[in-house]
C-alpha cells in the first residue's frame, strides 16, 4: 500500500488532513473507498482495514473530521467541531470526495461510514452525496430513537450556563454511560468497543482517542441524531443506491442489535430496494476491530464487488 498525506482548506478556512493510501503500482484501481470515521478516534485507525481494500484494488481517502486527529492539530483542542460543525464535517466530506474523484476520474466512489460518521453519512444520502456516491456502508450505527429531544436540550442549557467550549462530562456520562453495563466483567471504560483487549488497549494508549467533548460537539451531534431520521429529511432520501449496514449483536450504540434491522426496514419502507444489513454474533461497536474482523473485512470486500460496475468487476 502506497501512503500519502494531504491538507484541504475548506471554505472557511479549516484545514482538514486527509490520508490516501492507494494500491501498489501493479494493482490497477477499480474504485475508490472514503471512510468517514467516528467520535473520538482518528482516521489513521482504518489504515488496516485500507490495506485490505488497496489489495484489491480501492484507492483510499480518509480525513481526520473536525476536532479529531491532525484536523485539530493538538490534543487540547480535541472534542471541539467548530460553529455548525456538523454540517462543514459533511461538506468536507463531500470536499474530499471531489478531490479522490478528480484523481480518479470515472471511478465509482462508496462511503465507508462508522458510528458518528454513518450518522453523517444518512444525513448526506438526504443531501447532495445522492448525487455523487455509487453507495454507502454504515457500520456501528443505528435507527430512530428517543430522548434524542432531551439530551439537545440538556446541552443547550448547559451551554448558555457554562460556555460552548466547556467539555462536558454530564453529556459525556449520558451518552456513554450506559454503554459498559452488558459486558461483565469489565476492565476499561472502553470494554464496549472491542472484545480484543489489544484493540482497547490501543485506543485507550492513543492520546488523540477519547476526549471529551464541548457543549456545542454534543447540542449539534444530538441535533443530527434527530434530524436524519424526521420525516422533512428523509422525503429527501436517496432510494438509487445500494446500502450495506452492519454491526455487532452487542454494539450498545446499535442497540444491541435492535437498532440496525429497525433502521434496514426503515430504508426498505422508504422504496430502497437494494438494503443489506449482517449482525455478528457476540460483536461489539467496532468490527473492524473485533476477533473475527477478517470475516468482517472480507464481507465488505465482498459487497463492495458484487457493486461495482460491471466494466470494471474482476474476482477477489
Amino acid at each position: 500500500m502506497k501512503k500519502n498525506s494531504f491538507t484541504l482548506t475548506d471554505p472557511i478556512g479549516v484545514n482538514i488532513h486527509v490520508y490516501e493510501w492507494l494500491p501498489e503500482s501493479d494493482v490497477p484501481i477499480r474504485g475508490i473507498v472514503q471512510i468517514s470515521h467516528g467520535m473520538c478516534e482518528t482516521a489513521i485507525r482504518y489504515a488496516r482495514f485500507a490495506e485490505a481494500l488497496t489489495g484489491v484494488g480501492y484507492a483510499v481517502y480518509v480525513n481526520d473530521h473536525r476536532g479529531h486527529g491532525k484536523t485539530a492539530g493538538q490534543v487540547d483542542l480535541l472534542g471541539d467541531v467548530g460553529e455548525d460543525g456538523f454540517y462543514w464535517m459533511r461538506r468536507n466530506l463531500l470536499q474530499v470526495a471531489a478531490k479522490a474523484l478528480s484523481k480518479h476520474e470515472g471511478k465509482p466512489i462508496f462511503l465507508f461510514a462508522h458510528s458518528m460518521g454513518s450518522f453523517l453519512a444518512q444525513k448526506l444520502m438526504c443531501e447532495d452525496g445522492n448525487e455523487i456516491y455509487a453507495g454507502f456502508i454504515l457500520s456501528g450505527t443505528n435507527g430512530p430513537r428517543g430522548m434524542l429531544r432531551l439530551g439537545e436540550s440538556l446541552a443547550s442549557a448547559q451551554l448558555k450556563l457554562k460556555g460552548e467550549h466547556h467539555r462536558s462530562v454530564l453529556l459525556n456520562s449520558l451518552v456513554f454511560g450506559s454503554y459498559n453495563r452488558a459486558f461483565s466483567p469489565v476492565r476499561t471504560a472502553y470494554d464496549w468497543l472491542s472484545s480484543d483487549a489489544a484493540e482497547v488497549d490501543k485506543y485507550i494508549s492513543d492520546p488523540f482517542c477519547g476526549a471529551i467533548c464541548t457543549t456545542r460537539f454534543f447540542r449539534g451531534f444530538f441535533h443530527l441524531l434527530r434530524e436524519i431520521h424526521s420525516e422533512e429529511s428523509l422525503k429527501t432520501l436517496c432510494t438509487s443506491k445500494p446500502i450495506y449496514i452492519f454491526g455487532g449483536d452487542k454494539d450498545p450504540v446499535g442497540m444491541s442489535g435492535q437498532g440496525i434491522p429497525r433502521l434496514a426496514e426503515l430504508y426498505k419502507k422508504r422504496e430502497i430496494s437494494d438494503v443489506e444489513y449482517r449482525l455478528y454474533p457476540g460483536g461489539r461497536h467496532e468490527m473492524l476491530n473485533e476477533v473475527n474482523r477478517d470475516q468482517v473485512t472480507a464481507d465488505v470486500l465482498n459487497w463492495l464487488e458484487q457493486h461495482l460496475p460491471s466494466e470494471v468487476t474482476t474476482t477477489i
